[in-house]
């Protein structure tokens, strides 16, 4: 699910590219991006029904989420967010609790096995606060008052292009190999207060393994994703 607003922007001075960096090496906005949900569709009733699987008729295959008890799922979100809400398109807002009511449907559903939720938002933590569901571990940007900041600036392009939070977890991931056994520990460990300008936030309580038992080398090939998410979000 993308915003969509800025590759074709009339601000924008590289048309339908989207770079992570100033340094304009890598366009995230290739042919080999699918997405599924764009523009007017990101809202939070198509978030909603894409977790919880109720989808009317007419939507296509292509855009459910086909998972089942065996699957370990990544959600990752970024945006404008406070107290307990994150903003869908600067119009609506997805609460703590639809968050948790849904993550709720999915188990009861038989829809993951294991879930991640990664959130990078101010106060991100208190997105997190009604989650009951077992199986399901949560990682925010920021605690309760603390606001999540962008990394740098582009002067060419003239807009921030990657937030702290997310840019040094993209850090983390590619520095690793196949051959690692770095552990989702080590992932909540490698995030320090004063270059986040803000306090990592971790709910362990609801998932029952040992997160040093938990390897990372196969989320790497999720970073480019998780730099298009956190770009596409940012007004």
């Amino acid at each position: 699910m993308l915003a969509d607003d800025m590759a074709c922007n009339a601000r924008n001075k590289y048309p339908a590219q989207v770079f992570n960096n100033e340094n304009h090496k890598l366009n995230l906005y290739g042919d080999n991006v699918e997405v599924d949900y764009r523009g007017y569709e990101v809202t939070v009733e198509n978030f909603l029904r894409v977790l919880t699987g109720r989808h009317e008729a007419a939507v296509p295959r292509s855009k459910h989420l086909l998972s089942d008890e065996g699957s370990h799922i990544l959600l990752y979100m970024t945006g404008h967010g406070g107290d307990e809400f994150l903003k869908f398109q600067d119009s609506e807002e997805l609460q703590s609790h639809d968050l948790a009511d849904a993550v709720k449907q999915m188990k009861e559903k038989r829809r993951f096995k294991e879930l991640l939720i990664m959130v990078d938002t101010c106060q991100a933590a208190t997105l997190f606060s009604q989650l009951h569901s077992p199986g399901v571990l949560a990682i925010g940007s920021s605690m309760k008052g603390e606001n999540s900041y962008s990394h740098h600036l582009d002067s060419d392009v003239g807009v921030s292009v990657v937030d702290r939070f997310t840019f040094y977890t993209l850090a983390f991931f590619e520095k690793l190999n196949m051959y690692d056994n770095a552990s989702l520990s080590s992932l909540f460990t490698s995030y320090n207060p004063t270059l986040l300008m803000a306090t990592a936030y971790y709910r362990t309580d609801l998932y029952q393994r040992k997160l040093e038992e938990l390897l990372l080398h196969c989320m790497s090939k999720m970073t480019s994703l998780l730099l298009l998410l956190s770009l596409f979000n940012r007004n």
